[in-house]
């Protein structure tokens, strides 16, 4: 049977082969905006291997999987557990609770710019994906989500209808001083994410109460002995689609994450565009885990088919140990772009989310992650998920080396525009 493309490209199988296709064109000579060098990817594996070591020493099994509930920090998440414990509130709900607060997280997790923080309330100043996710955690707890007055602390379609952008405007502490890029974009994002829900009653609905949570009732009903299975979860969370920006589809079907790519040739079937599903995939892990965490304690099964995430600290860490290196006039086009958008660091090439160059970055990123994934097995001996490297080592690492070669700020050796919608 012929699968339609617009039906592959929204596969996960679809990323790994697509970006596979874009590193052979490295082999070749052929990519457009970068020249690799493979002869500096153990240079990358050892500063991954050392991060790791220096995180959890040779306690392997004790790395968490990649997830946004790491972002919130062990002892939000340990309180919150207690308190709901204390309270009583029974093992489903709590797992309710939980997708519910990372749907929401997740989807305001888009760079916030490099001016922005947000101060939790012991006074700590965090900016950054741990800012969002501290910050999303508050007002969730502050019922900002939530239009039942006995719960403040879930989210629902209602609630998600009345949100403001005055209201995120507080939430976020944003203000002239402390300035977020896309804003706007975050809270459009959070009303779409209400009309979706109601759209998918199957997954996100029980009686009349229709919230994220309730793919937790779902899964439970669909599962095999407690068992989830990744491509059920995929799924659900390919169903949020018509919340996304429709910057390309195919008869009419929104792609998503989804661009075309310089260096692979649209021979009429659409065999230039490559998928990444970053967003997706992020909130798919962080679903999972919060299945996982949660008082359910299930078990999850095909996780070998998702890849690497295609974000900046991932693939800023293949740029700044010379894996990977800007093409001169791919570099010079960037930071005449910077110029021109008067970015706090000129020296740091701008490029649109949507600029094939990144579209290249993206793609590299992802073969690259799966060959540090293996490199680490072989190195430390251990059998390790690739979210387990990803957290342990390949988005610190990025952030670790971010902050050495660039100590003003931090940030990525190639930046993006983002709009609040762009993961």
């Amino acid at each position: 049977m012929t699968v339609l493309p617009q039906d592959y490209l929204l596969t996960l199988q679809a990323v790994r082969e697509r970006c596979y296709q874009v590193y052979d064109k490295s082999k070749e000579g052929k990519l457009v905006y970068f020249d690799v060098d493979e002869s500096q990817l153990p240079t990358v594996v050892a500063h991954v291997e050392q991060v790791t070591k220096k995180r959890f020493g040779t306690q392997f099994d004790r790395i968490p999987p990649h997830s946004r509930l790491n972002h919130f920090g062990a002892d939000r998440v340990a309180a919150l557990r207690a308190r709901w414990n204390d309270a009583a509130v029974d093992p489903l709900e709590q797992t309710r609770r939980w997708i519910d607060l990372i749907m929401v997280s997740v989807l305001v997790d888009a760079g916030a710019g490099q001016q922005w923080v947000y101060t939790a309330t012991n006074g700590e100043k965090v900016g950054r994906s741990e800012g969002l996710a501290i910050a999303s955690l508050d007002m969730f707890l502050d019922g900002y989500f939530s239009s039942n007055k006995d719960n403040k602390e879930q989210v629902d379609a209602a609630g998600l209808e009345q949100v403001t952008v005055d209201q995120m405007t507080r939430g976020f502490q944003v203000s002239v001083e402390n300035s977020m890029v896309g804003l706007e974009g975050r809270t459009t994002l959070l009303k779409d994410l209400a009309g979706v829900l109601k759209q998918q009653p199957k997954f996100f609905q029980k009686g009349t109460s229709v919230r994220p949570g309730h793919l937790a009732d779902y899964l439970l009903e669909t599962s095999s002995n407690g068992t989830i299975q990744v491509a059920d979860v995929w799924t659900v969370v390919l169903s949020l689609a018509p919340m996304w920006p429709a910057r390309y589809a195919i008869d009419g079907v929104p792609l998503g994450d989804v661009w075309p790519c310089a260096c692979l040739e649209d021979k009429g079937n659409y065999e230039n565009m490559v998928p990444f599903h970053k967003l997706s995939q992020w909130l798919t892990y962080s679903l999972l885990d919060g299945m996982q965490q949660s008082p359910l304690h299930v078990q999850i099964d095909g996780l070998a088919i998702m890849t690497g995430l295609p974000e900046y600290r991932n693939g800023g860490l293949l740029v700044d140990h010379g894996v990977l290196r800007l093409k001169p006039d791919a570099l010079a086009r960037g930071l005449q772009y910077a110029r021109e958008q008067n970015q706090q660091d000129s020296n740091i090439p701008l490029f649109e989310g949507s600029d094939p160059l990144i579209v290249e970055w993206r793609a590299l990123t992802v073969v690259f992650l799966d060959k540090i994934h293996r490199a680490m097995e072989a190195s430390l001996n251990t059998s390790l998920t690739l979210t387990q490297v990803l957290e342990a080592g390949t988005w610190t690492a990025g952030r670790e080396i971010a902050a050495k070669l660039r100590p003003a700020h931090g940030g990525p050796p190639i930046a993006i525009k983002s709009d609040g919608t762009i993961f």
